[in-house]
């Protein structure tokens, strides 16, 4: 799709703060940003439940849960489910990052070179949507986690 008019007003639908940047550089550099924005508004979402809804869940661990001892501990200590959804926010922040990278790049460095070059990778590619593959391949979106990052009332804890 290079329509900038109708790019932008997609990323405009999404939330997307320069939605015209964003179409731009689809458009001019041929980079899926509209799949990559797409992705990663859903991995946002999913980060931000972590703070949104916190007194949901941390009501779910303190009746039924693996951390509902250490969830009892902090509640007993002060915290608050506000804090505890803070940390809970950041934690799946830097896990969205570390499975993000390691798409990108799935070497870690724990396993010899003459290894690594024999095990195969992984990509995240685009699709029609019609389910069609484009040929382009989603790639490094670690880089832009952050940009995409909420930045309102639902954009976490605050």
């Amino acid at each position: 799709m290079t329509d900038i008019t109708a790019l932008t007003g997609l990323f405009t639908a999404l939330g997307a703060d320069d939605a015209e940047g964003w179409a731009d550089s689809e458009a001019e550099e041929n980079i899926p940003q509209l799949a990559r924005y797409r992705f990663l508004r859903m991995v946002w979402q999913d980060i931000d439940g972590w703070s949104t809804a916190a007194p949901d869940w941390v009501e779910a661990y303190r009746k039924d849960g693996l951390a509902g001892g250490a969830v009892e501990r902090a509640l007993a200590l002060g915290l608050t489910p506000a804090d505890l959804g803070e940390i809970a926010r950041e934690v799946a922040k830097e896990t969205a990052f570390g499975l993000l990278y390691g798409l990108a790049d799935p070497a870690d460095g724990d396993l010899p070179p003459e290894v690594e070059q024999k095990l195969p990778g992984w990509c995240l590619a685009e699709l029609t949507p019609q389910g069609e593959p484009t040929g382009r391949i989603l790639d490094a979106l670690y880089e832009d986690l952050d940009e995409v990052e909420p930045q309102g009332p639902a954009g976490g804890v605050r």
